[in-house]
């Protein structure tokens, strides 16, 4: 089930706001853990055993670190959280990584060792790490350990961002879980942002991703300059709308619950630099690996050597941690590479240079990454590559390039404008002028989201396009 279905729209959210509404507060926790496996449930019922283990492995786990540390048995405490981190990974790794490994053992000695094609637990990638980080926490001495296992289970389970985040921390999450209360305007609000998100998703980044698909399909060796360069602006836009508005809708409907999550995106294809586009870009994810590898390891703290090997170490973990793939490796050594070399020298230059120049560094170098992201297939990847430059000889433009640019052009021209600040600026100077006709502001806003949800609503009823992108990490 994913959010940008009419069976979660009209049946499953429906319904579950109004029994969690309808029950006693004491029993609110319930309602979201078993209404949250019945969502999890829904696409693959038989993994529920394995988050449900998960669960129950990281809540004993925590509570051996309270009580190691209680004693003062540091070394019993360590060695709890190093059990936990053992079995979450193992679990990721039997789950995520076994045919990847089979299969390049196979290739590397020449054996034939059979795949386990085990299908992906959805989600698996990030509640993993949300539960790994309780332990750690508790051992840092940044949470307590949850001494109910609802309560805990509800934390781990929480459909808003179970399938692909935001990834929450306990830390974040564990006074909401026990004392949030829930108000009209958190409500409300949680409402419009998930309407926001859904529009997102279903309105732009569906919308594009059927142009690359389209572009996907076509002989790379005919493919003129144009169209490669324009199916790789339409991923960027896919993948940044897919997301963002997953994202969206993840923190609306927490909202909706009483639940206040971090904001995942700030606006990255506004930056100008790679540094600060992964400070916009996945931020959840990002923050992880920096709370628990990159300081862990020493961060920036013992020598510019050290540090440089902690980002290499970081951003090729980042890189397998989206898929069992070689070119996801590559991709994260990319973007590592290029971090490091901003590090020892290249941002003093693009904080001197002219705004648009190291904009558009950033946005080349942030497109030829999700060149590599796109290309599970590395011949593939780099077939199109060449496309993009016109080594097939197809020259770089024909008319049907023309064609597609053309009827194109508008959707290109909003998804520029909705990736930056401006819509949103645009309101609030819109809400301002209108400050004394609040009433009139209010039914402004409140129309234009109900176009947004039925508009959504109308293309949903036809579509057969309906990816969530970050579902496969």
């Amino acid at each position: 089930m994913v959010f940008s279905s009419l069976l979660f729209l009209f049946i499953y959210l429906p319904v579950i706001l109004v029994v969690y509404y309808v029950a006693p507060r004491k029993i609110r926790n319930l309602i979201l853990f078993l209404g949250s496996l019945v969502f999890y449930a829904w696409g693959e019922p038989v993994y529920v055993c394995l988050m449900l283990f998960s669960t129950l492995v990281d809540f004993i786990h925590g509570l051996l670190v309270e009580r190691f540390q209680s004693r003062g048995q540091t070394r019993r405490a360590k060695g709890a959280v190093a059990s936990s981190v053992i079995i979450n990974l193992g679990l990721l790794g039997f789950f995520k990584y076994s045919d990847f490994l089979v299969a390049n053992v196979n290739a590397l000695l020449g054996t034939s060792i059979p795949l386990l094609r085990l299908p992906l637990p959805i989600g698996i990638s990030f509640y993993t790490f949300q539960t790994m980080s309780y332990t750690i926490d508790i051992y840092r001495g940044e949470a307590r350990a949850q001494h109910n296992i609802l309560d805990f289970g509800t934390y781990v389970a929480l459909f808003p961002q179970l399938i692909a985040g935001p990834i929450v921390r306990y830390g974040t999450a564990a006074d909401q879980l026990t004392h949030r209360r829930e108000t009209v305007d958190s409500f409300a609000g949680g409402v419009q942002r998930f309407v926001v998100g859904l529009g997102k998703k279903v309105l732009l980044a569906n919308t594009i991703g059927l142009v690359w698909s389209g572009i996907q399909e076509l002989p790379v060796e005919q493919m003129p300059a144009l169209t490669a360069w324009l199916g790789l602006l339409a991923f960027g836009f896919q993948i940044y709308f897919d997301f963002s508005g997953y994202s969206d809708m993840a923190i609306g409907l927490g909202n909706m619950f009483g639940f206040h999550f971090h904001d995942n995106f700030q606006y990255p294809y506004e930056s100008k630099s790679i540094t600060e586009f992964w400070r916009r870009w996945h931020i959840s994810l990002g923050t992880w690996f920096k709370e628990y590898v990159y300081i862990p390891l020493g961060g920036n703290r013992k020598g510019l050597g050290k540090q440089i090997r902690n980002i290499a170490i970081v951003w090729a973990l980042t890189g397998i941690w989206h898929g069992a793939s070689w070119n996801f490796l590559l991709w994260g050594v990319y973007f590592g590479i290029l971090l490091m070399m901003e590090k020892l020298f290249l941002l003093p230059y693009l904080r001197k240079a002219p705004s648009w120049v190291s904009h558009v560094y950033t946005l080349l170098a942030v497109l030829f990454g999700w060149l590599l992201f796109a290309f599970e297939s590395l011949p593939q990847g780099l077939g199109f590559l060449k496309a993009m430059f016109g080594g097939f000889g197809a020259g770089f433009v024909n008319g049907d390039a023309v064609y597609l640019l053309y009827t194109n052009a508008t959707l290109l021209i909003i998804l520029v404008v909705g990736s930056t600040q401006l819509p949103k600026r645009l309101l609030a100077k819109a809400m301002e002028l209108l400050q004394r006709h609040e009433n009139a502001a209010v039914l402004l806003q409140n129309i234009g989201l109900v176009a947004i949800f039925l508009i959504s609503t109308a293309y949903l009823v036809d579509a057969t396009y309906n990816p969530f992108l970050y579902f496969r990490f």
